[in-house]
């Protein structure tokens, strides 16, 4: 027996607890070996789920229900928190611009990506559902900017509003694709989507917003009842987003801009992001690890290196442009605009999640829609984009704090 089977046989044998226990020293110790080597703890902590996940040392296997719940909680909950950190007088005076720059982040990204895959040579339908996977971002470095104090200043609030622009627009393109794979285009099924979408957003920001404020008013003396009723709202708007074919990042994003006035100051708040930030939002990370496999995207590489060059460098270009246009245009400063790029680089949730269905959709022909060849692409592109996102908002995020967003203007 090598030394390897023998670690593997020892792993195998350790109980649910030990394996709870070697999460929670992750959790513990992987942000403070990532501060002393100056590099964002949440690229730390994906690596580590690298390392310990089903791919190499195997401590956690790939199916693991418990984890992949407190992972898909601390997902809702970033997005949650995300909601209602923002700046509702801010953003109501800049949601203009949180739709100018939605709209431009997922529409270059998708026209290039979508380029990109047709001159590597796969068909028309194919290379729009991968400009649409480009389209999307995750807010990774979120928890980076917060720890900063600059999660107030419009271009962040500006780029986190374009968060659910640009996950519903990738969405939508990609749900209009999939059944046009598989049995052609349906105008009737598009049209009941766009409308599936409007109905939701006004349903959540209109009518659960008043009622939610109304509840929450009623309870705000038991702390208790209103920590529960918060958890309640998230999941019940990740479900209805979910029941439209929208990732429930999308409801809860939502969900926290039409609760954010009634928490505000709130001591069952102050408990809820303590949970949160200190235990499920790492776990997120973690099992995001998880699914990369370092062998495969390696091979892939080897294969395939100009696939997966083309799809980041039109996902990179892409982000880059809109960023910098926008942040021009709204007079931002060079830290604001790199910022605002950076944070739109990662690609996790909806991305993967999108990628995992188009690899299990078939045509008549039983051709998948994303192939293993695309797949493996993708997911290099989550890996580099995972840690080039948060790497970047570390270097330019800082200058923030000195520089605001808009340069000042000179005196006459």
């Amino acid at each position: 027996m090598t030394f390897i089977d023998f670690v593997h046989r020892a792993i195998d044998l350790l109980p649910a607890l030990a394996r709870f226990a070697i999460m929670m020293a992750l959790i513990i110790a992987v942000p403070r070996i990532s501060r002393a080597l100056r590099i964002p703890s949440v690229v730390g902590l994906l690596l580590s789920g690298v390392l310990l996940g089903p791919h190499m040392l195997d401590v956690f296997p790939r199916e693991h229900p418990v984890a992949e719940f407190f992972s898909d909680l601390g997902m809702l909950l970033l997005m949650f928190f995300a909601g209602w950190e923002i700046d509702l007088d801010l953003f109501r005076q800049k949601i203009l611009r949180s739709i100018v720059f939605g709209v431009a982040t997922t529409a270059l990204p998708l026209v290039l990506g979508t380029l990109a895959a047709q001159w590597l040579g796969y068909a028309v339908l194919p290379a729009i559902v991968i400009g649409s996977l480009l389209a999307s971002h995750t807010l990774l470095a979120l928890p980076i900017v917060t720890r900063l104090g600059v999660q107030r200043q419009e271009a962040i609030v500006v780029a986190v509003g374009a968060t659910m622009m640009s996950d519903t627009l990738s969405l939508l393109v990609f749900a209009v694709c999939v059944p046009m794979f598989v049995s052609g285009f349906s105008a009737s099924a598009l049209i009941l989507q766009v409308a599936e979408i409007v109905a939701f957003v006004v349903f959540v920001l209109a009518g659960l917003s008043r009622a939610a404020g109304y509840v929450l008013k009623k309870v705000e003396n038991d702390e208790e009842t209103y920590f529960v009723l918060m958890l309640g709202i998230l999941a019940l708007t990740a479900l209805a987003a979910q029941y439209i074919n929208l990732p429930g990042i999308v409801g809860t994003f939502m969900a926290g801009l039409a609760v954010n006035a009634a928490v505000k100051d709130k001591p069952a708040k102050s408990k809820l992001e303590f949970m949160g930030t200190t235990l499920f939002i790492p776990v997120f990370f973690v099992v995001t690890g998880f699914l990369i496999d370092p062998l495969a995207l390696l091979r892939g590489l080897s294969a395939d290196a100009l696939l997966a060059v083309g799809i980041i460098a039109a996902l990179l270009v892409g982000k880059w442009i809109a960023a910098e246009s926008c942040g021009r245009a709204f007079g931002y400063a060079e830290a604001a605009r790199m910022t605002l790029w950076a944070l739109t680089l990662p690609q996790v949730a909806a991305t993967l999640a999108a990628a995992l269905v188009a690899t299990k959709t078939f045509n008549g022909a039983g051709q998948p829609l994303l192939d293993a060849r695309m797949f493996n692409a993708v997911l290099l592109m989550v890996l580099v984009t995972s840690v080039l996102g948060p790497l970047l908002v570390q270097r330019f995020a800082p200058a923030m704090r000195v520089a605001p967003d808009r340069p000042p203007v000179p005196r006459r």
